[in-house]
């Protein structure tokens, strides 16, 4: 049995090699929030690769947010996609990406702490 309620670690998985170094910490704070909001979260991004992560997200290269194993990108839209932005904020989480806009809407969520050149908490759009 595993040690979260709503979540396994399988589904972190990167889908490039399948590595999976998420941190059991930051799932059991994923499984809180999930709690906390009352409705199922589905996992589209856990941890990711540094190749990977370099082919989905020049921006962020080999070293982006998922290839820490503390960073997700849930997929959601509108209304609940709001109340987990709301209780995320107060969970804590201190990086939040949003992008609601046409298809694939989803929200992205991470617990980083700040870099030199990028001040946490922080929100951004895609």
């Amino acid at each position: 049995m595993s040690a979260w309620q709503h979540f396994t670690k399988a589904e972190f998985k990167c889908k490039h090699y399948g590595q999976n170094k998420m941190q059991d910490s930051f799932i059991t704070k994923l499984d809180a929030l999930r709690t906390k909001v009352g409705f199922s979260l589905h996992v589209t991004s856990g941890y990711r690769c540094p190749k990977h992560n370099a082919a989905v997200s020049p921006g962020t290269g080999l070293n982006g947010p998922h290839t820490t194993g503390r960073a997700v990108d849930f997929a959601l839209s509108r209304h609940r996609g709001w109340e987990v932005l709301r209780a995320a904020m107060e969970m804590g989480f201190t990086g939040i990406g949003v992008q609601q806009k046409g298809e694939g809407r989803f929200l992205h969520l991470d617990d980083l702490q700040e870099p030199e050149h990028a001040p946490r908490p922080t929100i951004w759009s895609y």
